[in-house]
């Protein structure tokens, strides 16, 4: 009624307007809980579409094949028992699912669809009905007062009457609309919800009521043989990580990729072996390339295999051929296979000293065809010494040694008539001089950094800086370094330190020669390769080794107790220096020890560094002696210049008080009382000044006593 008459317009618009904002809340709010229903549904019709998949799989494992899994009939029928619970269930999971569409899905689809959408109409027919009122309203307006058409008239005002009822019947359906909305909401809340609620019910008291009572005799079975596996698993387990313990403890050793053949020994009577080997090709006149390939011997034929193939091919026949070690691209543990013919040879590069010679004596019994024998190993063992003969060793290291090896193993004892360096030149002095008097019979040989002897006895200062970080290029800080603040020197090399051992003579260079050959030669033999790479700090005051990670200093030399350092005389990038401390054993006598490292660099500007170190500290002494010596010369004349003044002084007073005596003396006065009241004044006098001026009064009376 209100919208008949123009006074309940406005309000009736405000209305309007708070009813239309409140179904567009409606409208958002159930669109969102559409979407979380409809996502229920849809994972409820997956569950079920994935039990019946599951079901399908268990009851086609009877027909699969597994390459361990053997005929196992009692898992088949267990899981067959499985398939049919789950195929159940899978029943109940579509029945929950209709459920699902028609009590939850069907009420909130049909509020969306119809009633929101029914609303939404009428908006859009009642926004039209008031945009046709208006323009006949309008029109209505427009009719002329002079000039009356009533037939013009009477078409506006049908128009009129037309739009009116239209729009008001419109109206109110929208509006009735908008009034059974809030009831409507209600109801497409809570049926979907009940909906879901009596579904869900009901399929758990269908699953209560088929599978409870009938499977669960089977699913106690099935947990206790689950229990059992577990079980059997877990003492399996056990097993396996004990046999695992045992292999690793066993084969520690053959991680190693160079293994101590004194603990791993050398087979010599295989026929047959295999492995990853390294194989040279020529890429040009001077250049090559390597390869790594999986080799294997084949009766009396090599064949190699790349990783992927099928089978291996034919590398070369190696019945009658020959076999050495040889030096070949600056590589360790290589050997050359020559065909009989010599036609075509093979460069292979073994992983370990042991696996090299093991290869070399296998192809040398397939070459003598050995292979072909009844009892190989047996005949191989016979021959074995004839095959060892057969191989030419590489002039390796060791081997380039061979004349220091030393005859014990504790420590390389040098023989007296091994006048020969390591270099192979004969020095005189040596040939003059016993080793002995060298080095130290029986002495160790360090190979690793340890503290120099005399750290035991250096002083608190030194000790505390042992294991502080230093800066290879100077120290800064709160506490003033004495190595490096006053250096006018610093240089830093990479080293590698070799070995040390006590030496007896520091005359000439010729013990650090002695010295390098017996580290080297003991190194070789006990096949020692490790070596710990240091940075070489030379001042003017000490040299440092300084961890290159940590930047700790790991020994420190002061500069005075290097009494020699010298190069080799080939090898350049040797070089050593001998170390000389005083009171570093109990008795109290010094000990002498040669340090020998490998360089980077040129071992001899090594040894020149150390040599401008060891000047500059011997001037810097010189000067600090010299320095010393003057200011003792101007403190000797600064106190000849003070008794001289002293002496002055009391020449002055001595003659003020012979004044005063002569002036006493006059005629007329008694001396005696005269010399008695004059030096009782003149003390009197002088008894302000202190101390001092009391002394010199005495020294003054026994002066004038004595005059």
């Amino acid at each position: 009624k209100s919208c008949l008459n123009s006074a309940g317009v406005f309000q009736t618009r405000s209305l309007l307007g708070v009813f239309e904002e409140d179904t567009a809340a409606i409208s958002s709010y159930f669109s969102q809980l559409f979407k979380a229903m409809q996502r229920i549904y849809d994972a409820q019709n997956e569950l079920s579409a994935a039990t019946h998949l599951t079901s399908k799989l268990l009851k086609d494992y009877e027909k699969q094949r597994f390459p361990l899994g053997g005929e196992d009939e009692v898992m088949s029928s267990t899981l067959q028992q499985f398939a049919k619970v789950i195929d159940e269930l899978s029943s109940c999971h579509a029945v929950l699912s209709t459920q699902l569409a028609d009590a939850m899905m069907f009420p909130i689809t049909q509020f969306q669809e119809r009633d929101l959408r029914e609303i939404v109409i009428l908006k859009e027919v009642f926004q039209i009905a008031s945009d046709d009122h208006d323009t006949a309203v309008n029109r209505y307006s427009r009719l002329s007062k002079r000039k009356e058409n009533e037939k013009v008239k009477n078409e506006v005002m049908e128009d009129v009457y037309t739009s009116r009822k239209k729009q008001h019947e419109t109206i109110m359906h929208y509006f009735a609309s908008l009034n059974m909305l809030q009831y409507k909401k209600k109801i497409a809340l809570l049926e979907p919800l009940l909906g879901y609620m009596q579904a869900q019910i009901s399929f758990f008291k269908l699953g209560s009521e088929n599978l409870t009572q009938q499977w669960e005799e089977f699913l106690t079975n099935i947990g206790t043989s689950v229990q059992n596996v577990r079980r059997e698993m877990g003492s399996d387990a056990e097993a396996t990580e004990q046999t695992i313990q045992d292999l690793k403890a066993a084969s520690d050793p053959l991680y190693m990729p160079d293994p101590d053949p004194n603990k791993i020994p050398v087979n010599r009577n295989l026929t047959r072996k295999a492995g990853y080997l390294n194989t040279r090709y020529k890429t040009g006149l001077v250049s090559s390339t390597w390869e790594h390939q999986y080799f294997f011997t084949q009766g009396g034929n090599l064949m190699s295999q790349l990783r992927g193939d099928v089978a291996g091919g034919l590398v070369m026949d190696i019945d009658n051929c020959s076999v050495m070690a040889v030096d070949c691209d600056d590589r360790r543990f290589c050997f050359q296979i020559t065909a009989f013919d010599g036609k075509k040879a093979v460069i292979l590069q073994a992983e370990s000293r042991k696996d090299c010679e093991e290869w070399i004596a296998t192809i040398n019994n397939i070459s003598k065809r050995i292979y072909l024998s009844e009892n190989p190993e047996e005949i191989a063992a016979r021959v074995n010494q004839s095959a060892l003969e057969a191989v030419t060793p590489s002039p390796s290291f060791q081997q380039r040694n061979e004349s220091f090896r030393p005859s014990t193993q504790g420590r390389p004892k040098t023989g007296r008539s091994g006048s020969q360096c390591s270099a192979g030149s004969e020095s005189p002095a040596l040939s003059s001089l016993s080793l002995d008097l060298l080095v130290a019979p029986d002495t160790p040989i360090q190979f690793d950094i340890i503290s120099p002897v005399s750290e035991e006895h250096t002083s608190p200062a030194k000790s505390g800086a042992q294991g502080r970080r230093t800066n290879p290029f100077g120290e800064s800080g709160g506490s003033k370094s004495e190595e490096s603040e006053d250096s006018i020197l610093h240089q830093l090399f990479i080293v590698r330190f070799l070995g040390s051992m006590e030496v007896k003579a520091t005359e000439s260079a010729d013990v650090i020669y002695e010295t390098m050959r017996q580290i080297l030669a003991a190194r070789a033999i006990h096949n020692i390769f490790r070596m710990t790479e240091s940075h070489l700090l030379v001042t003017c005051e000490c040299l440092k080794l300084i961890d290159p990670q940590t930047q700790v200093t790991r020994l420190r030399f002061l500069l005075s107790t290097v009494v020699l350092c010298a190069s080799h005389q080939e090898n350049k990038r040797l070089f050593g220096f001998v170390l000389k401390t005083a009171g570093g054993r109990e008795d109290g006598r010094p000990v002498t020890v040669c340090y020998v490292f490998e360089s980077n660099n040129d071992g001899e500007k090594i040894c020149d560094s150390v040599g401008l170190a060891k000047q500059i500290a011997l001037h810097s002494e010189m000067d600090r002696n010299t320095t010393q010596k003057q200011r003792e010369l101007d403190k000797a004349k600064e106190k000849q210049q003070e008794e001289l003044h002293k002496q002055k002084q009391i020449e002055k007073d001595l003659e003020e008080q012979s004044r005063l005596i002569a002036a006493s003396s006059r005629p007329g006065q008694p001396a005696a009382d005269g010399q008695i009241l004059v030096l009782s004044n003149s003390q009197s006098e002088d008894s302000d000044a202190g101390e001092e001026g009391q002394k010199k009064d005495s020294f003054v009376i026994t002066q004038c006593f004595y005059l």
